[in-house]
C-alpha cells in the first residue's frame, strides 16, 4: 500500500530558492555601490523576493505547466521586484540613479530565468531519455471521451506520464470497473484518470472512496455534469482541463516551507529549551524504576505511508506485546514514573526529535502502530486520507477528544473526519491554534490521557 511517487521537486525547489537567493544577493553585492551593501538591504531583498514568489506562484511549475506560463511568471516576478526595490531606495536610501538597480534586476531576474528554464527542460529531457521522474497512469471510460487524453499522455512523454492501460466502459461497465480496481492496485498506478461523461454518481462515488483507501491520485476528465459538493482543483494538459479529487494546501510549496520552517523553530525551541535538561534527570527514574532504555522506539507510518521510528519516553517495562496491543487504563505494564509522564504527555517530547529530522511535524494526524494502521485500513473507509501529509505529535482530532486508546469504532472514525478537515484546510494559524489548545488541555488534564 505504499505510495511512490518519484517527485523530484521536493528536492528542486528548495534547492531553488537557495541557488536563487544566492544569485540574487551576490549579484547586489557585486553591482550596486556600497550604499546597498547593508545586512538591512540584504535581508529585505531576500525576503521581498520570496514574499513576492508566493504571490506570483514563481516556483510553482509542475509537469504539465506551459512554457509560456512560465515566461509569464518570470514578468511578474521582474516587475513586482523592480518596484519594491525602487519603494526601498526611495524611501530609505534617497538614491536618485535608477539605472543600478534596473541593472542589477534585469540581470539577476534573466539569470534566474536562464536556471530556471534549464531545470524545466532538462527534466523533460531526462523523462524521455532516461525513463526517469515518471507517473504511472490508467485511464477510464469510453474510448470518444478519453482519445484525447490518450493521445496527450502517448505524445508528450516529456510531461512525465506513462499511459499503462485504457479500461473503456462501453461494456461490462461494473466488471471493467472491478478489474481497474485490481488492476491499479497489483500494477503500482500512481493516477487514475476517468471521464465524467461515463460515470454514475455511485460511480464517481466508488472511485474517489478507492482512491482514498489505496493512497491513489484521481483525477476526472469533465463533461456537463456539475459536481459541486467536493473542493476540486481545476489544472490543464496542454489545452484538456482535468479535475483533481480535492486541494490539500501542504502539496504547494510556499506552504510546505512554512510548515518546516515552524516545526524547525518549535523543535529547536522544545530540544533546547526542555529536553536537553529533562533527559538526563527522566533517565535516572525510568532506568531506576525498571530495566531497559530510557528511549522507546516503535515502528510508525507517516507520509505516503512510509515507515519510521518514532520515540517515546518509555513508560512501560520491557515488553513482547508493546508493537501489538495499545495501551489500556490501569494497564499493568506502564511504570510509576510511566504513569506520571503519560499523563502530562511528557512521554511524547522525544518526538520533536522526529520533527527536526522531517519525519514528523508539529500539528498533523496523529500516527498508529503498524499493526494497527493496517487493520484500521481495512476497517474504516477513507483512513489512508491521512497519509497524504506528515504525521504530528498533536492533531485537531487530539484536541476535540479523540486521543488516546481508541475504545470504539466510533473513535477512529471521528479521528479521520478531523484529520481530512485538516489536510483539506490548514494554515499556518490554524497549527498555532491547536498548538495552544494541546498545551490549555495538557495544565488542565484530559480523561483519557493515561
Amino acid at each position: 500500500m505504499q505510495r511512490h511517487t518519484g517527485r523530484f521537486s521536493i528536492y528542486i525547489r528548495p534547492f531553488s530558492y537557495l541557488l536563487d537567493l544566492m544569485i540574487i544577493n551576490f549579484l547586489a553585492n557585486s553591482l550596486l555601490i556600497d550604499i546597498f551593501n547593508g545586512i538591512y538591504y540584504h535581508f529585505f531583498i531576500s525576503f521581498s523576493w520570496i514574499v513576492i514568489s508566493w504571490n506570483v506562484g514563481f516556483y510553482e511549475v509542475y509537469r504539465f505547466t506551459k512554457s509560456s506560463e512560465i515566461l509569464e511568471k518570470i514578468g511578474k516576478q521582474y516587475a513586482t521586484f523592480i518596484v519594491v526595490n525602487f519603494a526601498y531606495i526611495g524611501y530609505f536610501l534617497k538614491f536618485s540613479d535608477p539605472s543600478l538597480i534596473i541593472k542589477f534586476v534585469s540581470i539577476a531576474t534573466g539569470l534566474i530565468a536562464f536556471e530556471k528554464l534549464f531545470i524545466y527542460y532538462f527534466l523533460r529531457k531526462f523523462r524521455v531519455v532516461y525513463g526517469g521522474n515518471f507517473r504511472r497512469v490508467v485511464i477510464v471510460g469510453e474510448e470518444k471521451h478519453t482519445a484525447h487524453l490518450v493521445e496527450f499522455f502517448n505524445e508528450n512523454p516529456n510531461y512525465g506520464y506513462k499511459h499503462v492501460k485504457l479500461f473503456d466502459l462501453q461494456s461490462n461497465k461494473k466488471e471493467k470497473i472491478q478489474e481497474c480496481f485490481q488492476f491499479v492496485v497489483e500494477n503500482k498506478i500512481d493516477e487514475v484518470y476517468c471521464a465524467l461523461a461515463d460515470l454514475s454518481i455511485t460511480d464517481v462515488n466508488n472511485f474517489i472512496d478507492f482512491a482514498d483507501n489505496n493512497l491513489k491520485t484521481l483525477k476526472f476528465l469533465p463533461d456537463e455534469k456539475e459536481i459541486t459538493a467536493r473542493n476540486l482543483k481545476l489544472d490543464y494538459y496542454g489545452y484538456i482541463p482535468i479535475f483533481s479529487l480535492r486541494n490539500i494546501p501542504l502539496e504547494e510549496t510556499a506552504n510546505k516551507i512554512i510548515k518546516r520552517i515552524f516545526d524547525i523553530l518549535f523543535s529547536i525551541l522544545i530540544i533546547i529549551g526542555i529536553l536537553s535538561w529533562l533527559i538526563p534527570i527522566l533517565a535516572i527514574f525510568i532506568k531506576s524504576e525498571s530495566k531497559g532504555p530510557v528511549f522507546f522506539k516503535q515502528k510508525r507510518n507517516g507520509l505516503n505511508y512510509h515507515e519510521f521510528d518514532c520515540f517515546k519516553f518509555r513508560s512501560m517495562t520491557i515488553n513482547d506485546i508493546a508493537d501489538l496491543e495499545q495501551v489500556s487504563k490501569n494497564d499493568p505494564r506502564i511504570t510509576k514514573i510511566g504513569k506520571f509522564i503519560r499523563k502530562t504527555s511528557i512521554d511524547e517530547l522525544p518526538q520533536f526529535f522526529n520533527v527536526f529530522l522531517g519525519d514528523m511535524s508539529v500539528v498533523g494526524p496523529r500516527p498508529h502502530m503498524v499493526s494497527h494502521t493496517e487493520m484500521y485500513a481495512k476497517k474504516i473507509d477513507k483512513f489512508m486520507v491521512r497519509h497524504f501529509i506528515k504525521p504530528g505529535i498533536t492533531g485537531l482530532a487530539q484536541t476535540n477528544g479523540y486521543r488516546g486508546e481508541v475504545e470504539t469504532e466510533k473513535d477512529i472514525i471521528n479521528r479521520v473526519k478531523y484529520d481530512i478537515y485538516y489536510l483539506e484546510n490548514w494554515t499556518l494559524f490554524l497549527d498555532i491554534k491547536i498548538v495552544i489548545l494541546t498545551v490549555f488541555n495538557t495544565i488542565k488534564g484530559e480523561e483519557k490521557a493515561y
